[in-house]
């Protein structure tokens, strides 16, 4: 990968987050996205192995490894969140490109000022109310179905995934 451009000289303009993009360059970020992209591959792997398992011993045996299927679905999402994490840091996120790409740079800048402001509040907002639901787990003692542990421990990282996602968007907008 190269490295972004260093500080532009006197008199000229820095390049704009989707010419970045273009290049495929990546954004220089103080906590590396190496974790989101290491811990989605390392997700997906455990999430692989427990389906294959999963699948195997329904095969040879008529019976279900119920709590795979519980652990699964928890995989699925934080390694959502994970990459998610990273596509946002990346300013990778799906978007309707038909008005953010045309125009000049300061245009596409704005744009892209305006989608992680949003992106960034919206995340922010969902963990406030993720957190909260994860405390009502606790305070209730909910207990999954499957396994029979206590919600709470899947539900915590959803406000902590919610939370780097809406900084790395924070990051996005001081970036451009």
């Amino acid at each position: 990968m190269q490295q972004p451009p260093a500080s532009p000289l006197p008199g000229t303009q820095a390049p704009d987050v989707p010419t970045l993009i273009a290049q495929d360059v990546e954004p220089r970020v103080r906590v590396p996205l190496a974790m989101e992209d290491w811990l989605s591959a390392i997700l997906l792997a455990v999430l692989a192995v427990l389906t294959m398992a999963n699948v195997l011993v329904r095969y040879f045996s008529n019976q279900s490894f119920a709590w795979t299927e519980e652990i699964s679905i928890v995989l699925m999402i934080v390694m959502t969140l994970a990459a998610a994490s990273a596509a946002v840091a990346r300013n990778r996120h799906i978007r309707i490109e038909l008005l953010s790409d045309r125009g000049t740079p300061e245009r596409r800048r704005r744009f892209t000022r305006f989608a992680a402001g949003c992106t960034a509040l919206l995340f922010w907002l969902l963990a406030v109310l993720s957190a909260r639901l994860t405390w009502d787990q606790y305070v209730y003692g909910d207990t999954s179905p499957a396994i029979g542990v206590p919600e709470w421990w899947y539900s915590i990282w959803m406000p902590v995934f919610m939370l780097a996602i809406a900084l790395r968007a924070v990051g996005v907008w001081r970036r451009a």
